[in-house]
């Protein structure tokens, strides 16, 4: 399996973290970098893209060597990079491609531009076969309020009008941390809800690396879309709460918590 993201010095999050996550549902990975970073815990301080050929260059030499069972994409850090990725993914026909819209860290650091964010919804949104939005990130996308499970299918309603063949909005950051999964074509639109419950941890640093990458590990297994979204909100919860504290800011999930009932 290939992960296409930044790379995250503290390993909480980016293609470290993809990796573990990789590892822990028993597939292999292989990554392309992105970025890299300047972050602990305690938030991003920098960010330093790497250059769009390098990312071209890799992605096809992993592509003429390997089967690639599914793809993840996190974080660009730059325009010339999605652009690079798009490009690539556009002539791959690679399948369970999950697209991760990462537009801000945690901390509220900037990890795309604006034009980054153009390309993304223009040329990255279509190639893929769910993208993985929390809240924050489908209000930005869709210039609409999420704050209730209405507002969420409204957005993943834009999302499809945009390429969306597949949306799944997370809800950590409502009161009740529901998902919501909508499934096109635009004309018969198919929703369903996971629910979970609320964990008081300051270990959450990762959760949507870690939740995106975990659905396409399982895609990559043969499990259908919503099969994949149940296993992956019930890994990322057990990351959670059996978290450690690692540093002094928000700390990691624990990528390994569930290996053994894997």
């Amino acid at each position: 399996m290939l992960t296409i993201a930044g790379f995250d010095p503290s390993s909480g999050a980016g293609v470290t973290a993809d990796i573990k996550t990789i590892a822990a549902h028993g597939c292999y990975g292989v990554a392309c970098m992105t970025a890299l970073t300047v972050q602990s815990s305690r938030g991003v301080r920098e960010v330093v893209p790497v250059e769009a050929g390098v990312v071209s260059k890799t992605l096809a030499e992993l592509a003429s060597d390997l089967a690639i069972s599914a793809v993840h994409i996190g974080m660009l850090g730059s325009a010339e990079v999605a652009r690079a990725v798009a490009g690539f993914l556009g002539g791959a026909g690679l399948h369970n491609v999950v697209l991760d819209p990462v537009l801000k860290s945690s901390s509220g650091a900037e990890l795309l531009s604006e034009d980054g964010k153009a390309l993304l919804v223009k040329q990255l949104i279509p190639l893929a076969d769910v993208i993985t939005p929390n809240i924050h990130e489908a209000a930005a996308l869709t210039g609409l309020s999420i704050t209730s499970i209405e507002e969420m299918k409204a957005a993943a309603c834009a999302l499809h009008q945009l390429g969306a063949r597949a949306v799944v909005v997370t809800g950590g950051h409502l009161v009740e941390p529901i998902d919501l999964l909508s499934v096109g074509p635009q004309a018969s639109i198919q929703t369903e809800l996971f629910a979970g419950r609320k964990l008081d941890s300051s270990s959450t640093h990762g959760t949507g690396c870690g939740f995106s990458t975990s659905i396409a590990c399982h895609l990559a297994q043969g499990r259908s879309l919503p099969e994949a979204v149940q296993l992956a909100k019930a890994y990322v919860s057990e990351a959670i709460a059996h978290a450690y504290p690692v540093g002094r800011g928000i700390g990691p999930i624990n990528h390994f918590a569930g290996k053994s009932r894997m």
